[in-house]
């Protein structure tokens, strides 16, 4: 008997956040295996095509975590909601939290590359040092998860350079940009990035979105912003590579 209930409880804390989800979450409604032969890029802010959403399909993605004060909010949220979203890790921020990485990965997110330390003037360095950024990124991401690393990259700032773009077309790796962001980067109270996040999911009526998960009002909104896609009957669309 012993033996058996230390194997229940083995399996309970094993078990996805999602199991202690009630009959009212949101949900994802689907999952859809992105094509990255030859490096495609999604993403209307920056490209001239997207994913193949359907009217009230979003894809939630956060950028530049994990960090310590905030992620651990937005995956809670998620785990409530039984919601699967994409998390572009900076890879030193992995590399200094590698048991939050691991987390997010385990609870069944995407993990992605978003360059070793995320920086703004890529296009101004060398091709030997902005590949460097991508690569070393990468290792560090897939160290710090467990192995779980998506082919998909975010460029920072979505700046690319053709070297860049070049590289991840030879290697299959998908880029990344937005059909819409939350401008998170300001500074707001949740309640008005919330109003401002869902009259752009309105207006779009599919789409990428793009958050920040380092920063506290967007940790803050999430809750919120969950139960008001349930609410509107909008659906959450889990990628992977």
């Amino acid at each position: 008997m012993r033996h058996f209930m230390t194997l229940v409880a083995l399996l309970l804390a094993a078990a996805p956040a999602s199991a202690a989800c009630g009959a009212d979450a949101l949900g994802t409604h689907r999952t859809l295996a992105v094509p990255t032969a030859g490096g495609p890029a999604y993403g209307t802010k920056q490209y001239p095509g997207t994913l193949p959403l359907g009217d009230g399909e979003f894809v939630l993605t956060f950028d530049d975590g994990p960090a310590a004060g905030t992620t651990p909010q937005v995956l809670d949220a998620l785990a409530r909601e039984c919601v699967r979203a994409t998390f572009f890790l900076i890879g030193r921020n992995a590399a200094g939290l590698p048991a939050l990485a691991a987390r997010t990965a385990r609870e069944g997110h995407t993990i992605a590359n978003h360059t070793f330390s995320h920086p703004w003037t890529i296009d101004r360095l060398t091709a030997e040092k902005g590949l460097a950024e991508v690569e070393s990124g990468a290792e560090a991401i897939r160290k710090a998860s467990g192995g779980k690393l998506a082919p998909f990259l975010r460029f920072p700032g979505f700046v690319e350079t053709p070297a860049l773009r070049a590289e991840m077309t030879k290697r299959n790796i998908a880029i990344f940009g937005a059909d819409l962001w939350a401008s998170d980067w300001n500074d707001m109270t949740p309640e008005a990035q919330l109003a401002l996040v869902l009259a752009r999911m309105a207006q779009a009526k599919k789409g990428i979105v793009l958050f920040h998960d380092t920063r506290g009002q967007t940790a803050a909104m999430v809750p919120a912003l969950l139960r008001a896609m349930k609410g509107r009957g909008w659906r959450v669309v889990h990628v992977t590579g």
